[in-house]
């Protein structure tokens, strides 16, 4: 297996410029503290599980008051045997003990209530990707969210939104230990019915692209040359590329990085689950995501186009046809696919080794026999300015924050360390004081640049953000609450 995206216990990632309304902060609240949490993607220290059994002793579990109802959805965190392939079953941690965890489905603007169970020996943390929530519930403990108890549990109340695409998983960090954090089996989708369906189509699809069996490496191939444009910053990879050398001349391996045996979508290997089943003429309306802990993920289904209508739950201000889906960690796009090219089809990874490990799905149309084929699909670059509005720039925002985000090789214990402006995320387990500040209402510009060789991509909590520029092109309309940028871009 090739090794993937370099671990790092920080827990920013870099993106583009972008921005953002504070329509949901409260005045002056703290925001984007060094770190910008990353969507729990990635790694910490011990320090993280011992600062949650403290906060957990705190909160104690929840006690629900007499007469408080049932929960319109309940959820068991607990360790699992999970099947992804005849004869071949991994054991991990799952939600009601299943991969992925159960679609929930909620409607825009309504108040939801959701019972979490840890039956795990350990405190968790269960964070709403994608939604306005406050931090209470978020899953966050670095913003504050209590812990949920070991053998303890939950009663998490919240209204739902905004409309869209959004998931779950859980928000710890899993450092050195490759069973935990994000390398579990603690993913599941959201979908939030919008106040008024748009419709056409015929069927929607959910589709969690996720890797097990992790391991540990050093140095890898993963395909950096897909973003759009590819032109780097002079500046940047001067930087960057100088600290790696100083690095590697003291002798410092590469940073660790972890490689997979196992890929699944919807949890079982290519060939060993269920088709899709379609017929000739239906427009099925896929939402895809990539749930992986580090994974770059693409897909593609041969002879057939992807309709981008939506990015991260929010639709896109141009809807056009691309031949391959492009998706980091922890980013969803939902995608309309007219069904015109009748056989039996394997929608699946541009990487060959992974596809013929696993990550892939067969799609059969109705009358269509016999072994599900691949066809490698034209070039294509991937590009978010193609889904912009177009012959529009964004307004002009009330202030700009620069983020310049830079690697230390292999600096902590073997894991590179991330910085943003020089410092690195503290992962003592403490919140720390603000970087930036905010106001209600106002409109910031963060122009973040990527001083390092990997793509990467971040996540801003409880927000969606508008990209603005990407790679020196201005963009405008497109909401998302992930985005990837290249190496030495911004």
């Amino acid at each position: 297996m090739r090794a993937r995206v370099p671990l790092t216990p920080a827990t920013g990632r870099p993106c583009a410029v972008v921005e953002a309304m504070a329509d949901f902060l409260e005045s002056r609240r703290q925001f984007l503290k060094t770190g910008l949490a990353a969507g729990a993607l990635l790694v910490s220290s011990k320090a993280t599980v011992a600062q949650g059994e403290a906060s957990a002793q705190r909160s104690g579990s929840a006690t629900l008051p007499k007469g408080s109802g049932s929960a319109d959805y309940t959820l068991h965190i607990k360790n699992s045997p999970v099947e992804i392939a005849p004869k071949r079953i991994i054991s991990v941690t799952t939600y009601n003990g299943q991969f992925p965890g159960p679609l929930l489905r909620f409607k825009e603007g309504q108040q939801v209530t959701v019972d979490v169970y840890n039956d795990t020996d350990t405190p968790e943390q269960l964070h709403w990707h994608g939604q306005k929530v406050s931090t209470d519930v978020d899953g966050a403990s670095e913003e504050g969210t209590p812990f949920i108890t070991a053998h303890g549990m939950r009663r998490l109340v919240f209204t739902a939104g905004p409309a869209g695409f959004r998931f779950y998983h859980t928000h710890n960090r899993a450092g050195a230990n490759l069973a935990a954090g994000q390398y579990s089996g603690q993913v599941g989708p959201v979908y939030i019915e919008p106040k008024q369906a748009t419709g056409g189509y015929d069927r929607e699809v959910f589709l969690v692209m996720k890797e097990f069996d992790p391991t540990f490496s050093r140095g890898g191939d993963m395909a950096q040359d897909f973003l759009y444009p590819p032109t780097p910053v002079k500046a940047l990879e001067e930087t960057g590329e100088s600290a790696m050398k100083a690095s590697l001349a003291k002798g410092m391996p590469h940073g660790y990085e972890v490689g997979y045996d196992s890929f699944t979508i919807n949890g079982r290997m290519l060939g060993h689950g269920k088709p899709i089943r379609v017929k000739q003429g239906q427009r099925v309306l896929f939402h895809v995501l990539n749930g992986s802990a580090t994974e770059i993920r693409s897909l593609a289904l041969p002879g057939h186009s992807f309709q981008v209508v939506a990015f991260d739950g929010n639709p896109v201000p141009n809807p056009v046809r691309v031949p391959v889906l492009w998706l980091g960690t922890a980013e969803r796009i939902s995608a309309m696919v007219e069904m015109n090219h009748p056989g039996v089809w394997i929608m699946g990874d541009l990487d060959n080794d992974d596809r013929r490990h696993g990550m892939g799905i067969v799609v059969e149309y109705a009358g269509s026999k016999g072994k599900a084929e691949w066809l490698v699909p034209p070039p294509f670059k991937w590009n978010y300015a193609r889904f912009a509005k177009i012959g529009a720039t964004a307004p002009s925002p009330d202030e700009t924050f620069e983020m310049t985000f830079a690697k230390d090789n292999a600096a902590e214990e073997g894991f590179n360390r991330w910085t943003i402006n020089g410092v690195a995320y503290p992962m003592t387990g403490e919140r720390t004081s603000a970087s930036f500040h905010v106001k209600k209402g106002k409109r910031y510009r963060i122009r973040m640049r990527n001083a390092s060789d990997d793509i990467h991509p971040i996540h801003l909590h409880r927000h969606s953000f508008e990209l603005t520029g990407f790679a020196g092109k201005p963009t405008a309309g497109i909401l998302k609450d992930v985005v990837m940028l290249g190496g030495y871009q911004d």
